[in-house]
C-alpha cells in the first residue's frame, strides 16, 4: 500500500463528494427516524498521522460515543464514528424520548444503546453505499459495536490492529443539524477510515486515481 500521506487534494475531493453522497442519504433516514428535517454534510476530509487522531475530538481523554465497524469486501478495513458524549446525548435522547438519557451511565442504557447503533449504521451504511457506487466495488459494513469511553482507549483497538498499514488515516468530518432550527440538534462527529494494507490503492484505482501521481 502506498503511505496514506501520499494522497493529495484530488483524492482528498473524491472521498469529500462521495461523503456528502452519503450524508445526503443518511439524512434523509435520519429525518424519518426522528421526524425532523435533518440535514448533512461534509465540510472537510483530511489525513491525520495515528498519533493526532484524538485532537479531532478533542484530545485523548475526551469522552466520546463511538460506533466501531469492520469493513468487508473487496477493500476491507475499519471504521469508527465517533462524537462527544454530550451531542450523542441529546441526538440519541431526542431519537427514544428520553431527554434524562445519559450514555456515560453505567451499564449503558440498552434503549440508548440500541438507537446509537442504528445511527451508527445508517452513517456508515449511507457512507460505503455511496462508495460502493462510485467504485463499483462490493464494500459492506459487519454489524456495529458500540463504545462510550476516552478517545483514545477507543482508537487503540483498531490502530493496534492496523500498525502494519501505514502511519495515517482518513477523517471525514461530519455535521448533523435540524434545518431550520437555532437550539435543536446540532451534532459533529467524525468518521475515521482506517484502511487495511492495500485497501486504499484498491479504491482509488476503481476510481481512476493513482496514488503516486
Amino acid at each position: 500500500m502506498q503511505d496514506l500521506s501520499e494522497i493529495q487534494s484530488q483524492h482528498l475531493d473524491i472521498l469529500k463528494e462521495v461523503g456528502n453522497i452519503g450524508a445526503g442519504n443518511a439524512a434523509t433516514a435520519l429525518s424519518q427516524m426522528l421526524n425532523k428535517t435533518i440535514d448533512m454534510k461534509v465540510p472537510a476530509v483530511k489525513v491525520v498521522p495515528f498519533n493526532e487522531i484524538s485532537d479531532s475530538v478533542g484530545g485523548e481523554e475526551a469522552v466520546v460515543a463511538a460506533v466501531f465497524l469492520r469493513i468487508e469486501g473487496d477493500a476491507p478495513g475499519n471504521m469508527f464514528f465517533m462524537l462527544p458524549v454530550d451531542e450523542a446525548n441529546e441526538l440519541i435522547s431526542q431519537l427514544i424520548g428520553n431527554p434524562s438519557l445519559n450514555l456515560k451511565d453505567d451499564p449503558i442504557d440498552e434503549m440508548g444503546a440500541s438507537a446509537l447503533s442504528e445511527v451508527g449504521n445508517i452513517l456508515a451504511g449511507s457512507y460505503l453505499s455511496a462508495l460502493s457506487d462510485f467504485t463499483k466495488m462490493n464494500l459492506q459494513p459487519t454489524p456495529p459495536a458500540i463504545a462510550v469511553d476516552m478517545t483514545m482507549a477507543l482508537l487503540s483497538v483498531g490502530l493496534v490492529e492496523l500498525s502494519e498499514a501505514g502511519d495515517y488515516a482518513i477523517v471525514i468530518d461530519t455535521e448533523i443539524n435540524e434545518k431550520d432550527k437555532d437550539n435543536s440538534i446540532q451534532s459533529k462527529g467524525h468518521f475515521f477510515l482506517l484502511p487495511d494494507p492495500d485497501s486504499l490503492d484498491k479504491i482509488f484505482l476503481s476510481l481512476g486515481v493513482h496514488l503516486d501521481e
